[in-house]
């Protein structure tokens, strides 16, 4: 489990990204990450004010389907911001009817200055190339609880040609004070380079047309 530098919602484009991506395992479960993008997007909105983003992250998952990790990028979409810190948790299995399920817990930590941090519980479901997820706000610095805040996506990936994945991704956030919005996007990728298309229905600067090109390793500790 990883959020994406490039989220068309935090994970999608990373998740293509991941698609193409070959390793081979030295610890059993442990594994790395890292990227570069022309923009960091999560949700449809820049975490960066449309200027690159560079991240990292590590992950550990075991047999049963627990996974833990940790994974960092610059972010300043709030004053006195410079850097995020998730940290997360979770479970994933699969039905014998292929259908597949993750619950997780994430923490988003910001500079102490900025006063941003707050945390969700995700639970997702997923067949074949197609998943939804749904995901709720726990506790927030600016004083949301429990509840307060939702975001559902629906995403789908396919491969449309021998290493070309083809992800397309919709989403709504809905907002205990207001301020819902829709994103939805498209990416391809290859070999861990993405191109993506995202936008919003958000009026202003924050729904403007984005295009990201960015570029993503993943390797085994």
């Amino acid at each position: 489990m990883k959020k994406s530098i490039t989220s068309l919602s935090i994970s999608m484009i990373l998740m293509a990204s991941a698609l193409t991506a070959t390793s081979a395992h030295a610890v059993e479960g442990l594994s790395a990450n890292a990227a570069a993008s022309s923009n960091y997007l999560w949700r449809g909105v820049t975490q960066t004010t449309n200027a690159a983003a560079v991240s990292g992250g590590i992950d550990y998952e075991n047999a049963s389907g627990f996974s833990v990790g940790t994974w960092a990028s610059n972010a300043d979409w709030a004053e006195n911001m410079t850097y995020e810190l998730d940290v997360y948790a979770a479970y994933a299995n699969e039905l014998d009817n292929g259908i597949g399920y993750s619950i997780g817990y994430i923490y988003y930590a910001y500079d102490s200055d900025a006063e941003a941090d707050f945390s969700e519980v995700n639970f997702s479901l997923s067949y074949d190339a197609y998943s939804i997820t749904y995901n709720t706000l726990v506790d927030s610095d600016g004083g949301g609880d429990f509840g307060d805040d939702t975001y559902i996506s629906a995403d789908a990936a396919f491969e449309v040609s021998e290493g070309l994945e083809l992800a397309l991704h919709i989403g709504r956030y809905d907002f205990d004070a207001g301020g819902d919005y829709v994103d939805y996007g498209v990416s391809l990728s290859k070999n861990g380079f993405t191109f993506a298309v995202s936008d919003t229905d958000i009026d202003g600067a924050d729904g403007d047309l984005n295009f990201v090109v960015s570029y993503s390793v993943d390797f085994d500790l």
